[in-house]
């Protein structure tokens, strides 16, 4: 059976955007079986459906189950793994956050509210997830460097940090994203 990834993509995205087409090129060339499911109704996403959506994507997740998560689909993916009773392989988190700056309005921040009140079980995702990596800008318009430490403190995540890289989006001028392909062939 294949290694499976499944990449999640950020808040407003779809699995066409950014650098997610890129990345899956790039994935399957060196043999890995790559998902992008849509989200449901990610202009207002929600923690069940998002959870839902992906463990229905996942089925029945192993060791050669890996995941990438951009902005909240790092978010979707720690839930889920809270949620499991098995150890997946790899994830990877790109411009993921514990807290938000920069929202555009009201509606957004009431968006983004249960995403940053709802607890996490940290034990439960470092007992499934040991190998974690978390990728950051110095200059995230949404992800304050600060989020750093509480991936490293409650995750024990490898950080690497990026220059000007904006939020990793096809705005922030990214459609390629070598250091998240990296992770994967080592």
């Amino acid at each position: 059976m294949k290694e499976r990834i499944f990449v999640i993509h950020r808040w407003s995205g779809r699995p066409n955007t950014d650098w997610y087409p890129w990345l899956k090129t790039e994935l399957e060339a060196r043999g890995y079986e790559v998902f992008v499911p849509l989200m449901p109704h990610p202009e207002t996403p929600t923690i069940e459906d998002y959870v839902v959506c992906l463990s229905e994507a996942v089925g029945v997740p192993d060791r050669q189950t890996h995941f990438v998560g951009h902005s909240i689909g790092c978010q979707t993916i720690m839930r889920y793994l809270a949620g499991i009773q098995t150890r997946v392989g790899k994830v990877v988190f790109v411009g993921g956050w514990f807290d938000l700056k920069g929202l555009e309005d009201e509606e957004a921040a009431m968006i983004a509210k249960p995403w940053i009140e709802t607890p996490i079980d940290f034990e439960r995702i470092r007992q499934n997830a040991q190998n974690i990596t978390a990728i950051f800008s110095d200059d995230d318009n949404y992800v304050d460097l600060g989020n750093k430490e509480l991936f490293e403190q409650n995750l024990n995540a490898r950080i690497f940090i990026k220059h000007k890289k904006g939020h990793f989006t096809k705005k922030s001028g990214v459609t390629e994203l070598p250091i998240v392909l990296e992770q994967f062939v080592e």
